[in-house]
C-alpha cells in the first residue's frame, strides 16, 4: 500500500532550519515533507575532507534532528548511501511530488553527482527545484550588475518556513532499513579543539562578535594569535550553512546603529560580499579545481620535491611562523587569512611547488573549507591568474610585524620557545656556540631552514613578472577580466 503524496527537502551544505527557501517552499506546498541528509561515502572518503568536517556536520545534524522532533515528533532522516541509488530506490517505492534543495557550488564530484541526478529526474519526469544560495547565481555569463544583485538578494526578507503548517513525513523502516542511518557519527570521539557545529553555536558566535569581539576586528585581523578572538570565527558556520550570508548581513545591519565599531563592521560587511564573489567566480569556472585559470602559467612549476612538501605540511620548514601556522591549522582547523596567504605563498613561491596538492591538503585541514573560496584564493595567492598583484610573503617580515613577541610561535613551535626573541624570528642566525648555549641545535632540535627566502623570493619574482609579458598569459588575463569582472567597473 502506497503512502500519501509527499515532497522531499534535501539538505546539503545548508544545515539549518532558519532562512531556508527549500523548507519554506516544501511546507507551503501543503504536502507532507520528508527532510533528508545523504551521507555519501564518496564525499566522506574524498581527500578534501577529514573527520573534523564530518564531526561538524554530525553536530549540525544532531541539532537539526532534535529541533525537528520538538516541532513535530519526527526528526531528520539521515541516509547512508550515494545520492543516485537512494533516489532510485525512493522512486521505486513511491514517486515524490517534488524535490527541493539549494544549488550547491561544490567540488567536481558533487557537481557530477548533480548532473547525473538532473538527468535521472528528467527521465523520471520528477521536478527538482533548486534555489539560489547566498547571492551566488547559476548560469551567469558575466559579472555585470552582480554586485547590485548581491545587495538586492541580501536585503530580501529571509525565507522563514511556516512551521505551524509543517506536516512531517518519514520513510518506512521496513523498506529503507538498509540506508537509513544515524546522525551520531562517532560523537564520542569529538575533538573539543574544533568549533562545534550547529545553529545554536553559530548564533552564539555571531552575537558575541557583533556585541563585543568586533571592536578589535581590523586592528587584529592579521595577527595569528589575537585574530582567533577578534575575527568573527563564523566561516565554518557559513561554509556548512548553519547560517546564511543573508542572516549574518541583516543581523550586522541591525547592529550598526547601536555599535561603536562602524569602521570594523564596514570591513566585515565587505568581506561578506567577497565571500560570495569568490564562490561566484568558482561557480562560473569550476575547472580551477584542477588547472590554472590562466593557462599561460601551465609552463611553470613542473618539478616536484616531495621532501619539501612534506616539511611544509608538518611545519618543519625552519621558518617559525610558517611552521607555527601549519601546525596550528592541522590541530585546530583554523588560521587567520593573512597566515593562510603566507603559507600558500611559501609553498608556491619559496618552495616553487605546484599549488594543487597543497590545495587538497589544506582543504582537509580547514574546518571552514568552502570549495568556491578555496580554489580561487589558492590560485590568486599562487600568482597564476595574471590579473592579481603577485604577493610573495616574507615569513620573517610577517613574523616580526604580526607576532612581534612570538606568542603564537612559542605556542606552536615550543622547541624554540626558550630562545631570545631575536633568534625566535630568525633561528638560523645563531652560531654553533649559541645553539649549544640555548640547547637548540639546528637540524636536531629544530630544522635548518629549508630554503633561503631572499634567493627563492627573488627567483619567483623574476619568473612571475617575466611571465606577465608572455602572449599566452596576456590572452588568459584578457579572458579572465572579461568573464569575472564587472565591465562597468575598474578591475
Amino acid at each position: 500500500m502506497l503512502a500519501k503524496d509527499y515532497v522531499v527537502v534535501w539538505v546539503k551544505r545548508d544545515l539549518r532550519l532558519a532562512d531556508h527557501a527549500p523548507l519554506q517552499a516544501a511546507i507551503s506546498s501543503g504536502y507532507p515533507t520528508l527532510i533528508i541528509y545523504i551521507m555519501e561515502n564518496s564525499l566522506v572518503q574524498n581527500a578534501h575532507y577529514s573527520h573534523r568536517h564530518w564531526q561538524f556536520v554530525a553536530d549540525s545534524l544532531v541539532e537539526m534532528d532534535k529541533a525537528l522532533k520538538l516541532k513535530s515528533g519526527i526528526g531528520l532522516t539521515v541516509i547512508n548511501s550515494e545520492a543516485v541509488p537512494f533516489f532510485q530506490k525512493l522512486i521505486r517505492w513511491q514517486m515524490p511530488k517534488r524535490i527541493y534543495s539549494y544549488c550547491e557550488t561544490g567540488l567536481s564530484i558533487s557537481y557530477k553527482r548533480d548532473i547525473a541526478l538532473a538527468d535521472f529526474f528528467e527521465l523520471e519526469k520528477l521536478t527538482w527545484v533548486e534555489f539560489q544560495q547566498n547571492g551566488v547565481q547559476r548560469g551567469r555569463k558575466s559579472r555585470k550588475k552582480w554586485r547590485e544583485d548581491w545587495h538586492t538578494f541580501m536585503n530580501l526578507p529571509v525565507d522563514s518556513p511556516n512551521w505551524s503548517k509543517y506536516q512531517p513525513f518519514s520513510l518506512p523502516k521496513s523498506e529503507f532499513e538498509s540506508v537509513i542511518g544515524s546522525a551520531n557519527l562517532n560523537l564520542t570521539t569529538r575533538n573539543v579543539i574544533f568549533q562545534k557545529g550547529g545553529e545554536i553555536q553559530a548564533n552564539r558566535y555571531l552575537e558575541s562578535f557583533l556585541i563585543d569581539r568586533v571592536k578589535e576586528y581590523n586592528t587584529h585581523i592579521s595577527k595569528p594569535a589575537l585574530s582567533r578572538k577578534s575575527c568573527s570565527r563564523l566561516s565554518p558556520y557559513m561554509a556548512w550553512g548553519n547560517l546564511s550570508i543573508r542572516q549574518v548581513f541583516q543581523r550586522m545591519q541591525q547592529s550598526k546603529p547601536q555599535s561603536p565599531s562602524s569602521w570594523h563592521l564596514a570591513s566585515f560587511g565587505s568581506r561578506l560580499r567577497w565571500h560570495c564573489h569568490f564562490i561566484q567566480k568558482f561557480e562560473m569556472e569550476c575547472s580551477m579545481e584542477f588547472r590554472n585559470i590562466n593557462r599561460g602559467y601551465d609552463a611553470i612549476r613542473r618539478d616536484w620535491n616531495e621532501a619539501h612538501f612534506d616539511a611544509w605540511k608538518h611545519g618543519m620548514t625552519g621558518y617559525p611562523l610558517v611552521d607555527a601556522s601549519m601546525r596550528c591549522v592541522r590541530e585546530t582547523g583554523y588560521l587567520n587569512f593573512r597566515m593562510r596567504a603566507m603559507v600558500v605563498s611559501f609553498l608556491t613561491h619559496h618552495l616553487w611547488l605546484d599549488w594543487r596538492k597543497g590545495a587538497e591538503y589544506l582543504a582537509a585541514c580547514f574546518l571552514d573549507f568552502e570549495p568556491g573560496i578555496h580554489y580561487p584564493q589558492f590560485q590568486m595567492q599562487s600568482g597564476v591568474t595574471g590579473i592579481n598583484t603577485v604577493r610573495i610573503y616574507n615569513p620573517v617580515k610577517q613574523s616580526i610585524e604580526n607576532d612581534a613577541e612570538a606568542v603564537f610561535i612559542k605556542e606552536w613551535v615550543p622547541e624554540i620557545s626558550q630562545l631570545p626573541l631575536f633568534f625566535i624570528h630568525k633561528p638560523w642566525e645563531m652560531t654553533g656556540m649559541e645553539q649549544m648555549i640555548y640547547h637548540c641545535e639546528l637540524g636536531k632540535v629544530y630544522p635548518e631552514r629549508i630554503v633561503n627566502i631572499e634567493e627563492s623570493g627573488r627567483k619567483a619574482r623574476e619568473i612571475l613578472f617575466s611571465m606577465q609579458k608572455e602572449p599566452a598569459v596576456k590572452i588568459g588575463s584578457k579572458r579572465i577580466l572579461k568573464k569575472h569582472t564587472n565591465p562597468n567597473r575598474m578591475p
